[in-house]
């Protein structure tokens, strides 16, 4: 083929057909389509992989190290270490990830117009139009945040920022997805744009600071602490969304270094701040951000959880989509597995994880140390599926970080876990992981019983904080006022409670 040529690339199982330029990487025709690259296209991990069926992809030295030569044999390749250089016909699995929505009641002060609420997430973007006469949501918005194309996480974001041009890139394309959004909702309610009167995000510092258009290098490097800690509010003109000339956007406050906006809009949603007695809001992700408090004071702190609980960093992790194993039980001696979507397994998503290594627990796979004691070193799922002896060091790194910051976040506070009416866990893994695995491996030190997942509580208390009434618009500062941020690295007795989290129960 010639350079100026183009080259058709059919995705299967969608049966859709791309025309690119000859030449083209991969990882830029495949993003929109479905392909994630969770460390941004470095060839660092297996989240990009493809297969091809028809056509030639290259072995590059990078794909050597992580597809097993018997994948490479099949076909298997890092989309992000390819190029368009021939027709092609590859296997891609659809992105249907379930965005986490909300759909709870809230209470509102009635006023004209309408309103949109956004969860800004690492990975995914969630919006509701809210009609503010009613307080009721009248159309609803989900998608992958257009960032991911390069990092899944927080930390390549980062980086990218930091390059030549990267900050613009990512802060044009947030902006950009975010007027789609609120012109998408608006048009599938109906509703004429000029009545847009406002719109709130939320979101963890990262993402507040790109949208914002802030210098991120304060959060590469310690002690990781930023200047921007107040509510950033914008025009129509400030952002270019002239089609919504009424609407005024705010992007709420964060509460500390890496403790952002969503949990405070977490601690709107719970009511946390009006308890009497101490609560926890407990947010699992890649950055895990735990709260304690009541209506007299707040404590709060971020620990590096690592993106296990996403399924990053396992040999076949992915997000929860199709063709993730996401249930797994005990059963005559053997593994069971429940897929989403009812396919073929392709990988495992972060509550599979925690099944799976509670379940080898039961079947004495797996020792409380977390060595696995099965000869080949390897916990099989399927045929093609296996859990390996740094996957479950991965999930220990994960529920060590969780649990010594939990434990410290209460005894700053002055309580004990008996003390504590109720602890709530936020986001899409705290929504759908099996609480009593998590409690077999020891993720948070009080039984399952004790804890309560409460959705997308982000989403939640920024629907709220859109619903205050006006002369209410600065809300958030007495909030503010009684919380209090910890640096867990800082601390005494981090280091020796983490290495004690990092064994499992007895």
């Amino acid at each position: 083929m010639h350079a100026d040529s183009t080259v058709q690339i059919t995705l299967q199982p969608q049966g859709r057909v791309l025309s690119v330029p000859y030449g083209a990487p991969l990882q830029q025709a495949l993003f929109s389509s479905g392909v994630e690259f969770p460390c941004g296209g470095k060839g660092l991990c297996r989240g990009c992989r493809i297969r091809t069926l028809s056509g030639n992809l290259d072995i590059t030295p990078i794909q050597t190290e992580r597809p097993s030569n018997e994948e490479l044999a099949q076909g298997w390749r890092l989309a992000c270490q390819c190029r368009a250089e021939t027709d092609l016909v590859i296997e891609v699995a659809q992105w249907d990830m379930a965005v986490l929505s909300d759909d709870q009641p809230f209470t509102f002060t009635p006023r004209p117009g309408y309103g949109v609420a956004v969860d800004l997430g690492t990975t995914t973007i969630a919006a509701q139009l809210i009609d503010l006469r009613q307080g009721c949501v009248v159309s609803v918005y989900s998608c992958l945040n257009p960032q991911a194309e390069f990092g899944g996480d927080l930390i390549s974001r980062i980086q990218y920022v930091l390059q030549d041009s990267g900050a613009q890139t990512l802060t044009t394309r947030i902006r950009d997805c975010i007027q789609a959004a609120a012109q998408t909702l608006l048009q599938d309610a109906n509703v004429p744009p000029k009545e847009l009167q406002q719109v709130i995000l939320s979101g963890n510092t990262v993402m507040h600071h790109i949208f914002c258009g802030f210098d991120v290098t304060s959060l590469s490097q310690a002690p990781f602490q930023s200047p921007h800690n107040s509510a950033v509010q914008f025009t129509p003109d400030d952002l270019q969304w002239n089609e919504m000339p009424n609407a005024t956007v705010t992007f709420l406050p964060a509460l500390g270094s890496f403790v952002g906006s969503d949990l405070l809009a977490g601690i709107l949603a719970t009511g946390l701040h009006q308890s009497e007695r101490p609560c926890a809001l407990i947010d699992l992700g890649t950055n895990g951000e735990i709260i304690v408090g009541n209506r007299e004071k707040i404590v709060c702190t971020s620990t590096a959880v690592g993106p296990a609980f996403e399924g990053g960093r396992i040999h076949f992790g992915m997000r929860a989509t199709t063709g993730a194993i996401s249930q797994v039980t005990a059963e005559d001696g053997q593994l069971r597995c429940s897929v989403i979507g009812s396919v073929k397994a392709k990988g495992i998503c972060g509550s599979g994880l925690v099944e799976a290594a509670a379940a080898a627990l039961d079947l004495n796979w797996i020792n409380p140390s977390g060595r696995i004691t099965l000869a080949d070193k390897k916990i099989p799922l399927t045929n093609l599926v296996h859990l390996t002896q740094q996957d479950i060091r991965q999930l220990q790194l994960a529920k060590a970080a969780i649990t010594a910051g939990f434990e410290i976040l209460i005894e700053e506070w002055g309580a004990t876990v008996d003390d504590l009416e109720h602890v709530y866990l936020a986001g899409a893994f705290g929504n759908y992981v099996n609480l009593h695995a998590a409690e077999k491996i020891g993720l948070l030190p009080l039984p399952a019983h004790c804890l309560t997942p409460v959705g997308n509580s982000s989403l939640r208390g920024t629907k709220c904080a859109l619903c205050q009434p006006q002369e209410n618009s600065r809300w958030y500062e007495p909030i503010l006022q009684i919380t209090k941020h910890l640096t867990l690295s800082e601390h005494p007795k981090f280091q020796d409670l983490y290495i004690t989290a990092m064994t499992f129960p007895q």
